[in-house]
């Protein structure tokens, strides 16, 4: 269950961070994350379509795809998830860099719906958005990259967003120490201001 804004960070008994923040390398805070598109894929396909056959429920992936305008971003993830990519063989868009029908289908997911949620600062869903889909596709990006968002996940999903210069001076300090250690003492900054 995705946190509620306001919850307070929890510790993952599986790899000893906050839930989330172990992925794509823990595979319970793995599982934590593609839980949160896979919870609102189910809850939008129970509702439009009810019970549906794995057959029937790519062909409705395919329509989401095909309209991502039109869906909440978790939506057209979780119908991504379900579709094979024609060149590397792995789940549509979440493929090797430089692949070319997974990055088409990384970048056109940007198009689909994102809604803040009552109580947390614009842009927050973005920000989830954004970090949810480099961890689930964590070798399209640089280690230090992919730690930054990974170790933000769980403050977004609770409510925070950094601001641009907490941001910018969280950036420079992991460039000078790209460690987890540091990263996680960045977050229980953040958190500690919120």
């Amino acid at each position: 269950m995705r946190p509620s804004v306001g919850d307070t960070l929890r510790t993952c008994p599986a790899c000893g961070g906050y839930e989330y923040s172990g992925a794509p390398g823990c595979p319970r805070c793995t599982q934590l994350v593609d839980d949160i598109v896979e919870e609102r894929w189910r809850d939008w396909l129970g509702r439009e379509f009810g019970t549906l056959s794995p057959d029937d429920e790519r062909s409705v992936a395919g329509m989401v795809v095909g309209e991502p305008d039109r869906h909440d971003w978790r939506v057209v993830d979780a119908a991504y998830d379900r579709l094979t990519c024609p060149e590397c063989g792995g789940r549509l868009s979440r493929g090797p860099a430089g692949c070319g029908p997974c990055d088409f289908a990384n970048g056109f997911r940007y198009v689909a719906i994102e809604v803040d949620r009552p109580g947390v600062p614009p842009g927050n869903e973005h920000a989830i958005r954004v970090n949810v889909s480099v961890v689930r596709r964590p070798h399209a990006l640089s280690a230090r990259e992919l730690l930054v968002r990974r170790v933000l996940l769980p403050a977004l999903l609770v409510g925070y967003l950094p601001t641009t210069e907490e941001a910018q001076r969280a950036s420079a300090l992991l460039r000078d120490n790209p460690t987890y250690e540091t990263a996680v003492r960045l977050l229980d900054a953040l958190v500690s201001r919120g």
